[in-house]
């Protein structure tokens, strides 16, 4: 499970859509079309790439964390991605978290443990602003969830950016995004070629971290989706056994009676 606070803090967190502007009405007109990719994940029989996932937390890790929360997940719940308890205790402890109050009633610092929660890059959301010139960057611990198609739209938008057209002035602090309704946008771009070093040696592409990203980002929001998929799957196994027995018992009992 994924902590205690609710989904629905959690998804108006993810209504920012990764930008701390709301798109106007003029904004919402130029909504753009947003193109549909196979991920691995999708439909009944769909899973998560383990590796993918592994890439995808790697780039948050190294350059999402520093604004972007995952308040709803723990250390341990990385488990799911394939990593063992020394690589999860590893994790946890490059943070800090609060604790106590001690024996003297004091408050503390502590390294943080797997069963803590992710911990956040600001204190609060005023901090938060004050570092981001006034914007509020998202939780993004049910971000793909925040909008239908939404791991569509989180790798068109991290893939998104470019020079402001011909004609088009941005407001300061406003960056170019052909993605983003109004395609003008609060984060500036936070993937580039050659960002990270990929561990497993792939080429660490903006379009691979895009993608690797949008997987990592699809499991925080939905991490029971193989498990009810599968449990899915043995529903209908079952409910196809169970009406068969029956038109089978059914044939034998009106066999008897003619």
């Amino acid at each position: 499970m994924l902590g205690t606070p609710t989904l629905v803090s959690g998804l108006m967190a993810g209504l920012f859509l990764l930008s701390c502007v709301a798109p106007s009405p003029a904004a919402a007109a130029e909504m753009p079309e947003i193109e549909k990719r196979d991920w691995s994940f999708d439909g009944i029989f769909g899973s998560f790439d383990r590796a993918a996932q592994q890439r995808g937390y790697q780039v948050y890790n190294e350059l999402c964390s520093g604004c972007h929360g995952l308040r709803l997940l723990t250390y341990r719940n990385l488990a799911a991605l394939g990593y063992d308890e020394d690589d999860i205790k590893a994790f946890a402890a490059e943070y800090e978290v609060t604790d106590g109050p001690d024996e003297e009633g004091e408050m503390y610092q502590r390294e943080a443990l797997p069963s803590d929660h992710f911990v956040s890059p600001f204190a609060n959301t005023n901090a938060a602003r004050a570092a981001n010139n006034g914007a509020l960057p998202p939780d993004l611990s049910l971000i793909v969830k925040a909008r239908k198609n939404g791991a569509d739209y989180i790798y068109a938008l991290l893939t998104g950016y470019g020079d402001t057209p011909d004609g088009r002035e941005l407001p300061d602090g406003m960056y170019y995004n052909a993605a983003f309704p109004g395609h003008q946008i609060a984060m500036p771009q936070p993937l580039d070629d050659d960002a990270v070093e990929y561990a497993d040696g792939t080429p660490a592409t903006v379009n691979q971290m895009a993608s690797d990203l949008t997987t990592f980002l699809a499991w925080t929001a939905s991490p029971e989706m193989e498990a009810r998929k599968l449990l899915g799957l043995k529903v209908m196994l079952f409910l196809l056994v169970f009406t068969a027995m029956l038109a089978a018992i059914k044939r034998k009992v009106w066999s008897r009676l003619h």
